[in-house]
């Protein structure tokens, strides 16, 4: 009886070690904006053009300006391609909180800047095409679709030590990359 209990113990805890290992891979993961850009052509309304001229896609590179520099130094913040009160505003990963994994077999890298994550959650679950022609489906997947000013306030405002009045409705036509509809 003893080693039917310790037998069954021991199963109970592999299984819950296994949920937790399924619970895990099944967080969403940065895959990186070239993984988005396969998809997201001048067919589909040129979201990567867009984003890649975008100032966005320049945030990391920003950060290495002498004005950055200048910047953290007068704030006592070292690099600020290193320092994390300029990271938090300039690279995907870190303004989801930093704690958000990337994929073995994506392509993301802190040097791109705001990514299309950044705005869209972790693709790693919705990211194929697949999944994507249903808008429905992609949602459900977690991918998150622009919150307005607020959303894009968390960075642009006032501790930003280079703000300027942020006008949401001038900026976003900057960057607007709707997907075309259907015919």
């Amino acid at each position: 009886m003893k080693r039917l209990f310790v037998t069954l113990a021991v199963v109970a805890l592999a299984g819950g070690w296994l949920l937790t290992a399924q619970a895990t891979a099944a967080d969403p993961e940065l895959v990186g904006a070239p993984k988005c850009k396969t998809c997201h052509k001048a067919k589909t309304g040129d979201q990567w053009g867009i984003w890649e001229t975008s100032a966005h896609a320049k945030a990391y590179e920003t950060l290495a300006s002498d004005e950055a520099k200048k910047i953290a130094t007068e704030k006592g913040l070292g690099d600020p391609q290193q320092a994390a009160e300029c990271l938090a505003c300039h690279v995907t990963k870190a303004f989801l909180g930093g704690e958000v994994k990337v994929s073995a077999k994506g392509k993301y890298v802190d040097t791109e800047g705001i990514g299309c994550e950044a705005c869209h959650g972790p693709g790693s679950a919705y990211k194929s095409k697949k999944i994507m022609v249903d808008s429905e489906a992609a949602k459900a997947a977690g991918l998150q679709i622009v919150k307005g000013a607020e959303f894009c306030q968390q960075c642009h405002n006032d501790k930003s030590p280079t703000f300027k009045a942020f006008d949401y409705e001038k900026r976003w036509a900057e960057i607007a990359h709707a997907v075309p509809e259907k015919e």
